[in-house]
């Protein structure tokens, strides 16, 4: 017997926004959900950072594809010019640049190169 669901139940999603409308048609029902997507790109917003593809290579010198995420940390930084709290998602080289020149500076040069809104 082939899967039971696929028979049964098509599943149609159109993109509206952040959220993701999925409709389900069954024979005896509809449900129509609305489910938020936590998009979680792994992108410093700082410094645009972002994973890179390589190989891993065995002693045989087989090579497959793998990925090198970038050391990212959720950070709460305190901006006294608008005397606020901000979180932010940081790479370790950003942080280090932040504790070198201030976050001021940092957010200023991001948001120059387009990084940050």
């Amino acid at each position: 017997m082939k899967c039971f669901k696929k028979k049964f139940f098509k599943i149609d999603k159109i993109k509206f926004g952040n959220y993701q409308r999925i409709c389900k048609f069954a024979p005896r029902f509809k449900t129509t959900k609305f489910l938020k997507l936590d998009i979680m790109s792994r992108v410093c917003e700082l410094t645009g950072k972002k994973a890179m593809v390589g190989n891993n290579v065995s002693h045989a010198l087989n090579r497959t594809k793998r990925k090198f995420n970038v050391n990212l940390l959720k950070k709460r930084f305190y901006i006294p010019e608008e005397d606020k709290w901000v979180t932010l998602k940081v790479s370790a080289a950003a942080l280090k640049t932040i504790n070198k020149i201030g976050i001021s500076a940092v957010i200023k040069d991001a948001k120059s190169k387009g990084f940050l809104k």
